[in-house]
């Protein structure tokens, strides 16, 4: 299984976790998606991310994956 960890901008609460996690899950080959609020770390385990599939799901959720 592989780890990618991404930074998302623009989360402020525990509501815009959720949210970008629910959006994350749904990307093929994610199995464990976490976010930490104050670092703004997305971490994905899974096999087969898509980096512009994660990023689409995160501005689906509302907030921006930035650029590392």
């Amino acid at each position: 299984m592989e780890e990618r960890v991404f930074k998302v901008e623009g989360m402020t609460c525990d509501h815009c976790v959720a949210a970008v996690e629910r959006e994350v899950r749904g990307v093929a080959g994610a199995r464990e998606v976490d976010v930490e609020l104050a670092s703004g770390a997305l971490t994905i385990r899974g096999q087969g991310v898509d980096p512009d599939a994660v990023r689409a799901a995160v501005e689906e959720a509302g907030y921006e994956l930035a650029e590392r």
